[in-house]
């Protein structure tokens, strides 16, 4: 281990593991060290087992639910959108060859109490009973010209600067009611909270565009695809491509205690009594507690089921986006639903999760919108975990510390996170102009 290495990276959560293949496939030297004895760090995979211990203590979880090992129950559950930026990183690095995807089933919006599937496009636009006869009329143009418009051809742009028209005025354009704003804001273009109404509509349309590209590619019920197995495959994929480029992974290794020279500047990591020397730290927030702060904390339920949630069409995978306005609620609520048929769980279960970011110390009624929705659990499961963002100046101690993983249910800033660290710690940035066939959708 007394090696010098250009980066060394704590943790093999999947924002680390990223950032290793990347930072290998550029040429540096890679250590990554994990405190832990499995790959993930907090977006790792659990079995039947694993999960009763963490959430039951020592118990045994109970016959009926199956064999524990056909259980991988993602502990930061998240769909991909087909042509998402985190689909464009993998393909990158080419560590597609080492995963196999399937379309979701079904993309739906909460909405007055019930359950949606989220109208895309212009056709679906006129058939969605979210909207009245008229509002489908308003919402169709609207979804025309986001289709049609490029930013590089004015004409597409009629005559609107969406640099600088807000997204709100965009909208009042068209005519569009709260509801339908709601529901384009929130699970088109995958806005969090209400903000973005006042900023340039110019991110707004691209998010939307997005979501129609992404719907379009694999021509199935919703924009998002999941490795079968779920995402524990992910992290160890990145750190096969990492070992293909010459970078060397070390699990298990306690402590990980990073070390500074006099001028504040990290200089290595040292475990058991051995100390690896570095130029630069990549680690998620638990490895540098004093250069975080915590921003926020994270409720979640996770509930076993024997069937698919109600009124999503028997969907054997699906996301369902509660918009904070219809909850009364700062941010929104998010429901994520996987089965068998992605193989993370046995013949004939179905897991749950439903997140939000806390606004109370109580998870059970917080999410209680949620979990309402999914009708009858086998088992379930509550947590709350702190969220934290680093506070240091990177360029002073080159420590690259992520971010914590939020409550969505998609990928997108989650990417986003990890694309900017790269740019911090390289002066690069990463080039996504990829040919997307290269992830297909595994067949049934």
């Amino acid at each position: 281990m007394d090696e010098e290495y250009d980066v060394i990276v704590l943790g093999t959560g999947l924002k680390e593991c990223i950032l290793s293949g990347l930072l290998s496939v550029d040429g540096l030297k890679v250590l990554h060290m994990d405190r832990n004895d499995y790959y993930g760090g907090e977006s790792t995979s659990l079995n039947l087992n694993q999960l009763w211990k963490k959430f039951r203590g020592e118990d045994k979880p109970p016959a009926h639910l199956g064999s524990s090992r056909d259980y991988n129950v993602d502990m930061i559950p998240k769909f991909m959108m087909a042509n998402g930026t985190l689909v464009r990183v993998l393909i990158h690095t080419d560590v597609t060859k080492y995963l196999y995807f399937k379309a979701v089933d079904g993309s739906y919006v909460f909405n007055k109490g019930k359950v949606y599937k989220v109208p895309s496009n212009d056709v679906e636009a006129l058939k969605s009973p979210l909207m009245g006869l008229f509002e489908k009329r308003r919402a169709r143009k609207f979804f025309i010209y986001v289709q049609n418009y490029e930013e590089s051809d004015p004409k597409t742009h009629e005559g609107l600067d969406l640099t600088r028209v807000s997204t709100r005025e965009l909208i009042e354009k068209y005519g569009l009611s709260d509801d339908t704003v709601d529901f384009i804001g929130h699970a088109i273009a995958l806005h969090r909270d209400d903000r973005y109404l006042d900023q340039p509509a110019l991110d707004t349309v691209k998010r939307m565009k997005l979501y129609s590209e992404s719907l379009a590619r694999f021509q199935g019920g919703s924009p998002y695809i999941y490795p079968l197995y779920g995402l524990g495959e992910l992290p160890q994929a990145f750190a096969r491509l990492s070992a293909v480029y010459g970078g060397t992974y070390m699990l298990n290794k306690p402590e990980c205690k990073v070390e500074f020279n006099e001028e504040g500047k990290v200089c290595g990591v040292t475990s058991e009594g051995e100390t690896a020397k570095c130029k630069k730290v990549v680690c998620d927030p638990s490895y540098l507690p004093n250069k975080v702060r915590k921003v926020g904390r994270v409720a979640r339920a996770i509930a076993i089921m024997s069937h698919p949630i109600p009124n999503t069409s028997d969907s054997h995978s699906v996301q369902i986006i509660l918009p904070q306005k219809q909850l009364g609620r700062k941010s929104d609520m998010y429901v994520f639903c996987c089965s068998y048929t992605h193989n993370v769980a046995p013949k004939g279960k179905f897991i749950a999760f439903v997140s939000a970011e806390a606004e109370t110390d109580n998870p059970e009624s917080e999410l209680r919108a949620g979990i309402e929705l999914l009708g009858p659990v086998d088992e379930i499961f509550f947590d709350i975990y702190d969220r934290y963002e680093p506070v240091n100046e990177p360029s002073l101690d080159n420590c690259f510390i992520s971010t914590s993983y939020d409550a969505t249910t998609h990928f997108e800033s989650t990417v986003v996170d990890v694309l900017n660290m790269y740019t911090l710690i390289t002066g690069k940035v990463v080039d996504l102009s990829v040919d997307l066939s290269a992830a297909s959708a595994a067949e049934e």
